[in-house]
């Protein structure tokens, strides 16, 4: 049996209204699967990504102020 306009209509709402409820407990049951990380292993990664970013901005620092003396001595 065919639907009418009205019922697809109507079905058509319903599927794209905001269920909050819904959306809590899928974003619960998202969140069961994450695994997390241990406080040592937090500490450990977070330092190496500190460590590279000093790193990174030091050469970064170091080839601008190369690249500003060369161009003093050129210009």
């Amino acid at each position: 049996m065919a639907k009418t306009k009205k019922a697809v209509d109507t079905e058509e709402q319903k599927s794209e209204s905001f269920d909050a409820v819904q959306y809590a407990n899928e974003t619960k049951e998202e969140l069961a699967k994450v695994v997390w990380p241990s406080r040592q292993q937090l500490f450990s990664e977070s330092a190496a990504v500190i460590l590279m970013v000093t790193l990174v901005a030091t050469v970064v620092y170091v080839v601008d102020n190369l690249f500003i003396w060369v161009s003093g001595k050129v210009f």
